[in-house]
């Protein structure tokens, strides 16, 4: 028998940055001023992020391009890097995305790659906890509770044939 099964995903979205919580604001804003600092000299699409832990540090991350494709970073990748590197045990709580392009700010959000999500999505696993993202952009922000969410029907540790020790 086959069967149609459709997956959606619960996200809110907001009109301003000045609905959204102030811890939340803070982050998105934060994941902005990251992505000036983008190296992004073939695309011209700069993006930064920021990781909030449980300590409530803030790990900001940009993408960084490479000539030699694909050896660049997302900056989503770089962030969560960074966190797990330099605050090993400060679990990521909050991710929040931000994309400039020309000198812009994105017009609609831009969501993470699958890459990304992948990564995301393990470091739920491994943390055992939710990581909020937040998405922000000039005409709105979406805010999605669980990062896994984006990725329905991931790839995770219980698809491999041995269990990792």
């Amino acid at each position: 028998m086959i069967r149609t099964i459709n997956i959606s995903i619960p996200y809110k979205e907001f009109d301003t940055i000045k609905e959204l919580e102030s811890s939340d604001r803070e982050l998105l804003l934060s994941a902005m001023e990251a992505a000036k600092n983008a190296y992004a000299p073939y695309s011209g699409f700069k993006v930064g992020a920021a990781v909030r832990l449980e300590s409530n540090k803030i790990v900001n991350g940009t993408n960084v391009e490479n000539a030699a494709f694909p050896s660049g970073i997302c900056a989503e990748r770089t962030a969560l890097s960074g966190a797990s590197s330099n605050y090993p045990g400060d679990n990521p709580v909050a991710l929040a995305l931000a994309a400039i392009y020309e000198q812009e700010l994105s017009q609609e959000p831009v969501s993470p790659c699958g890459n990304c999500r992948q990564v995301i999505a393990e470091e739920e696993t491994r943390n055992g906890r939710s990581i909020r993202i937040i998405l922000g952009s000039k005409n709105k922000i979406r805010v999605i509770e669980k990062g896994s969410d984006l990725l329905p029907l991931q790839f995770s540790r219980d698809d491999l044939p041995v269990t990792p020790r």
